[in-house]
């Protein structure tokens, strides 16, 4: 009961510092786009069992000052607001029949089917990076997420997509996130970017941990977080051609789930880890590539046994 309440009052806290920091005063005309990043995961590029946390696609538009991208060497904005995110998401977790620990009338977790779209700034406070943002989750078959699953399977002939018939519902849900980044420059090469990261909405957790960036390009640069492997994907690029291999790990403690309804039956695993690691490669200012792999825990009692999933982002603008 403590916890629900501490996560609940640091959702109205960063709900009211979101809002704050959108009325950063930056004229319309002084806005421009500062970068993009996107991230495409999906267990089918990896071991294609379809299962649990099956795929996901993230796309992120920042915007800000024209003075910040004129002359970008990975300095944050002290100001809340001054640079923006506008981000995209959607995500599929699907049951798997190999895993029922229950009934065989219900499957091993519900089928989730959920699109979102959010606010997010990212600023310095000192030496310590700052991301806040809140996000509108929509879930249930009125985003037609398990329709067009279910369609595309059956022209492919793919096996039937399970369990969207007791799918999690209709329902739009904020969530709140704030992460704190302390970057830590080891050598020209080599950057410790160790992190402590707070959300409450669908799904409420404390996360710690870090991710080691190693190689020629990455280290000015503006990282976003994807939501489900944790794996870091580039946002605002220094102007920087190279490789990176970036390892990172960390712990979560949860508070609760919205897509593991204990009304059901379900209950989550208090504690979740994850583990990664992946390729950066940027061959030239308009094309990069990244490749990755996340071994996720066991997020539900029951679950018998973790998770790889594989992560993808292929840009290239002409």
């Amino acid at each position: 009961m403590v916890a629900r309440l501490v996560f609940r009052a640091l959702q109205a806290a960063l709900v009211a510092g979101v809002l704050l920091g959108q009325a950063h005063p930056v004229a319309a005309q002084d806005r421009v786009t500062l970068g993009f990043g996107r991230l495409f995961s999906n267990d089918a590029l990896i071991d294609g069992r379809d299962r649990w946390r099956s795929g996901s696609y993230s796309l992120s538009l920042l915007r800000g000052d024209r003075r910040i991208g004129e002359d970008w060497q990975g300095r944050l904005p002290v100001e809340p607001g001054a640079i923006i995110e506008y981000r995209l998401r959607n995500e599929i977790i699907s049951p798997f029949e190999g895993g029922l620990s229950g009934p065989r009338d219900r499957t091993d977790r519900p089928y989730v089917g959920a699109l979102s779209f959010g606010l997010h700034t990212h600023y310095a406070l000192g030496a310590t990076e700052v991301g806040l943002g809140l996000d509108l989750i929509a879930t249930g078959p009125q985003t037609r997420v398990s329709a067009v699953q279910e369609a595309f399977h059956e022209y492919f002939g793919f096996q039937p997509v399970r369990g969207t018939d007791t799918q999690i519902g209709n329902g739009v849900h904020p969530a709140v996130t704030l992460a704190l980044t302390r970057p830590l420059r080891l050598s020209d090469r080599v950057t410790l970017r160790p992190f402590v990261e707070a959300q409450a909405g669908v799904e409420d957790m404390l996360r710690v941990g870090g991710d080691l960036v190693i190689g020629t390009i990455g280290h000015h640069d503006l990282w976003l977080r994807d939501v489900t492997t944790g794996q870091p994907y580039r946002g605002i690029r220094a102007p920087q051609e190279g490789l990176a291999l970036v390892i990172g790990a960390d712990l979560a403690q949860v508070g609760g789930s919205l897509y593991l309804p204990e009304a059901r039956g379900y209950a989550a695993e208090p504690r979740r880890a994850r583990a990664r690691a992946g390729i950066h490669w940027q061959t030239g200012p308009r094309a990069s590539f990244f490749y990755g792999l996340t071994w996720l825990s066991p997020e539900f009692v029951g679950q018998p046994e973790g998770q790889t999933v594989g992560s993808l982002t292929l840009d290239f603008n002409f």
